[in-house]
């Protein structure tokens, strides 16, 4: 009960410290008014439901983890907006175009990967050992293409990941160009929502070669489905590396939510990998309600550079008596702690789904109940 308690007043303490401070957004007059007259602070101390509603209208620790951060306006400076006009001409009169010739070298790596690829996976079926080498070296080759095109500069550090049975890796998740950043330096094969499209289509032939699972996140089933395969995967001795993102979301690389229990529930090692985008040169975080992830790539080929740093961290073990939930959030410590991301104790799940009906009904009714109670005072 001890360590509940605690837990609940540090997950407290942290939404208390990620809330706004109201007062900094009423108006002098709303304070200052003489008495007789209804304030908005007197307003606000109704209920605390109508301060946490006017904190979340405000500016809430929940939804800015998914909004993009878009550069501050400073080009129209009459000084400095020569300069931006000249940058506007760099990055799509001369850096595009000569990354569009990059898109036709990687069309052509294309051709070249897929009439390499389709031997390799049809013609060596004997030779599980060989055409598995074969295939990861493949796949990383079309990743290095996908981050040339963007100009890609990653600086990876500590050790490369080995293949070795009963691990796991996981890491923070800013877009999907994550696993393209992180596969070509080791053909990881990872957990991932099934997508539609192009995308789809990838993920249900080249990626699968590699031990990719997928799931689908509107089907309960998918679960346990997914659950068995992870634990058979990280059993095999040559099975490629697996790669989890278990904030189970795209998160704007400011911020780290709750990550999901299942890859820390797995009794094996688990090896933290922390990723942090430099947004001097462009923001890499892919809002997928807003924007599909083709004019997401074409975002990353018109900026000047997509620039990041890896950390490979130490490999971690549950310890006696640790919880997997326990273990998800010291792991959780670690990747946020490398990586300058500020923790928040929500579940990234919440932003595809509704309140359900009844956490409304309860919330109506303390409200109704304070409001009784103010009235009584009176």
């Amino acid at each position: 009960m001890a360590n509940s308690n605690n837990k609940l007043t540090s997950s407290s303490s942290e939404l208390d410290l990620d809330r706004p401070i109201l007062e900094d957004y009423l108006p002098s007059g709303s304070i200052q008014e003489p008495r007789g007259k209804l304030r908005l602070r007197d307003l606000l101390d109704i209920s605390p439901t109508l301060t946490e509603a006017a904190g979340a209208i405000v500016d809430d620790s929940f939804t800015r983890c998914f909004k993009s951060n878009h550069a501050e306006p400073w080009n129209w400076n009459v000084y400095l907006f020569p300069l931006w006009c000249c940058g506007v001409v760099i990055r799509y009169g001369i850096l595009f175009p000569v990354r569009f010739d990059v898109v036709i070298v990687l069309t052509l790596g294309w051709i070249i990967f897929l009439s390499s690829f389709i031997p390799v996976h049809f013609l060596l079926k004997g030779h599980d050992k060989l055409r598995r080498k074969l295939e990861r070296c493949l796949v990383e080759l079309i990743c290095s293409f996908f981050v040339a095109s963007w100009t890609g500069v990653v600086k990876y550090h500590g050790p490369r990941p080995s293949m070795r049975p009963k691990q796991v890796f996981v890491a923070n998740h800013t877009s999907m160009i994550d696993f393209i950043v992180l596969e070509q330096m080791t053909a990881f094969a990872v957990i991932m929502q099934k997508h539609p499209g192009w995308v789809g289509l990838l993920q249900s032939t080249i990626l699968e070669s590699v031990g990719c699972i997928w799931f689908n996140r509107a089907e309960a089933k998918d679960r346990e489905i997914v659950a068995t395969k992870l634990r058979d995967h990280v059993q095999g001795v040559d099975n490629n590396p697996l790669l989890i993102f278990p904030e189970g979301t795209c998160v704007n690389n400011h911020y780290t939510v709750m990550f999901k229990k299942g890859a820390f529930e797995l009794g094996c090692t688990v090896c933290p990998v922390a990723i942090k985008y430099n947004k001097i040169f462009v923001d890499a975080f892919w809002n997928s309600k807003k924007q599909s992830f083709t004019m997401h790539l074409l975002q990353l080929m018109t900026s000047w550079a997509v620039v990041c740093d890896v950390w490979y961290l130490e490999p971690q073990t549950l310890k006696p008596g640790e919880t997997p939930i326990e273990f998800a959030e010291r792991v959780r410590d670690i990747i946020s702690v490398r990586a300058g991301l500020k923790k928040v104790p929500w579940d990234g799940y919440l932003k595809y789904s509704r309140p359900s009906p009844k956490h409304r009904e309860r919330k109506q009714e303390s409200f109704a109940d304070s409001v009784l109670r103010r009235l009584e005072e009176k």
